[in-house]
């Protein structure tokens, strides 16, 4: 798939574990891996807002289109 998720950087840059994550965010656990590893098909805005207000960046920084 040409969509690059990049959870796994801005997670280390901001030294968060996911659990962290997903509790800050209101999501499950699996559901945060499945986005991690790319497997996910879609990603609602208000989830993408919650991550991004949490780890204080841009959906640049976690999604990625490869070419």
């Amino acid at each position: 798939m040409p969509i690059i998720v990049n959870l796994d950087i801005m997670l280390a840059k901001r030294k968060m574990k996911s659990n962290e994550l997903a509790h800050a965010v209101g999501i499950t656990t699996a559901n945060l891996s499945i986005l991690k590893t790319g497997k996910a098909k879609a990603i609602r805005f208000s989830t993408l807002e919650a991550i991004c207000k949490t780890l204080d960046c841009q959906p640049a920084d976690i999604l990625e289109y490869e070419l």
